[in-house]
């Protein structure tokens, strides 16, 4: 089983002078710690406008800093909103890319929607309409990487013609797909699709089970990919803090796990929220002793806690458990000192039995997948004929002009037929 590493970049009130600066460096140092510890992925997400909740609005600056202090940890998007209201998908397909480029080909490539009324009506986002706009960006962005040149579209959501974006991915057709899972609904959604079931809903390992075996029985039976390759993997997140002693373990990290689940609740489902004003960790701390206590069954504990709890996640098929470390006020030292006891006393009990897990599963698994592709509908690539000629800005002027002032213009640029144009491009 491979292990993560999650970002929120969550920072409860009171705010100072420097605490975001300070909060962002201190991840990306433990990122870079979990590189040398042998750590498999370090996800990050991206929200706008959810105060204390998640100040990660552009994950692809912080995921682009980790991979020039890093060399082998993958780097996930956990996740790219999708809705072009959020972000065109030509301009996600460029970005992912790049990053893929600059990082060695070590993307993975989570997609989502939101379900935050913050994020939907801050970007115009009909709720009605995510989940189909989501379905067809995600197409869309999966061409755009794999295609050369990208025919163009001319969708419900978004349109644009045929270019070819750039630059390409190192991973080709394009980076691991994976889709936010809150439910088993998703997950299906998930294994139909061929994407990688990135579950948020903090499951026991038997509850576990089920997602599992749905996910896999249908991604044998059903999958038509959405991509051009299929990503069958399924991963679980769990809070994290781990110390010789279990008490201090659960003093450590037990809060931040808390509060994580508080602050969604307040974004997501029943809060209220004056931007700017409200202060959701003074909330929480009325609410704290309502709230259900983590221990070892939350990834909280000691070593041997934590080994018992994410054998049981290994024995019922999930292929990666992601960390939530880094929550409310937990302690940069802390957060750090745990990685280290864990890559020390756990770690390698996963590691060694990791290669030949994967392999054995892709070898059942690859009639299936065979079959999967051979269903999917191509987007039709064009013939050179059928590839449109763009004329750049200049020319257009120039053949727009009388006869005799394109002549001179002519004249000017050697007969080439060329000139500058008689207006600032920049200004239309």
């Amino acid at each position: 089983m491979k292990f993560g590493i999650f970002y929120e970049h969550q920072l409860p009130r009171p705010w100072s002078e420097g605490s975001e600066q300070k909060l962002f460096n201190e991840a990306l140092d433990q990122v870079e710690l979990a590189d040398s510890l042998g750590i498999d992925s370090a996800w990050e997400v991206e929200h706008h406008f959810l105060e204390e909740y998640s100040h990660s609005s552009a994950p692809e600056v912080f995921l682009a800093a980790c991979s020039q202090r890093t060399e082998q940890i993958r780097l996930g998007h956990g996740i790219v909103l999708m809705p072009p209201g959020y972000n065109h998908p030509a301009r996600i397909a460029e970005r992912v890319s790049t990053l893929d480029l600059v990082s060695n080909g070590r993307v993975e490539l989570g997609t989502g929607e939101s379900s935050s009324l913050a994020e939907l009506g801050g970007f115009s986002v009909p709720v009605e309409e995510k989940r189909d706009q989501w379905l067809e960006s995600v197409e869309q962005v999966c061409n755009m990487m794999a295609m050369d040149p990208y025919p163009g579209y001319d969708g419900k959501y978004f349109s644009m013609p045929c270019r070819n974006v750039v630059p390409k991915p190192v991973q080709r057709p394009h980076p691991p797909l994976w889709v936010a899972c809150s439910n088993r609904e998703t997950i299906h959604m998930a294994a139909k699709l061929g994407i990688g079931a990135l579950t948020f809903a903090f499951v026991d390992p038997s509850e576990a089970k089920h997602w599992v075996d749905d996910y896999y029985e249908t991604l044998e039976k059903e999958c038509t990919p959405i991509g051009h390759a299929i990503n069958p993997n399924i991963a679980m997140v769990t809070g994290f803090s781990c110390h010789e002693n279990e008490q201090e373990a659960v003093r450590r990290g037990e809060d931040g796990f808390r509060f994580f689940g508080y602050a969604l609740g307040h974004h997501y489902i029943f809060g209220e929220h004056t931007p700017g004003r409200t202060d959701i960790w003074k909330k929480f701390e009325a609410a704290r002793d309502s709230l259900p206590r983590a221990g070892g069954d939350r990834g909280i504990g000691t070593p041997d806690q934590l080994r018992e709890h994410l054998r049981k996640f290994e024995d019922v098929g999930v292929d990666q458990v992601i960390f939530i470390q880094q929550g409310g006020k937990n302690q940069h030292e802390h957060i750090c000192e745990s990685l280290e006891l864990f890559a020390d006393k756990v770690l390698p009990d996963f590691k060694a039995n990791e290669p030949e897990r994967e392999a054995r599963k892709l070898e059942a698994l690859a009639p299936h997948l065979e079959r999967a592709m051979e269903r999917k509908q191509w987007m039709k690539e064009l013939d050179d004929g059928e590839i449109p000629t763009l004329q750049a800005l200049g020319r257009q002027i120039v053949e727009q002009m009388p006869a005799d002032q394109r002549e001179e213009a002519a004249s000017l640029q050697g007969g080439s037929g060329l000139a500058v144009p008689l207006s600032d491009p920049n200004k239309g």
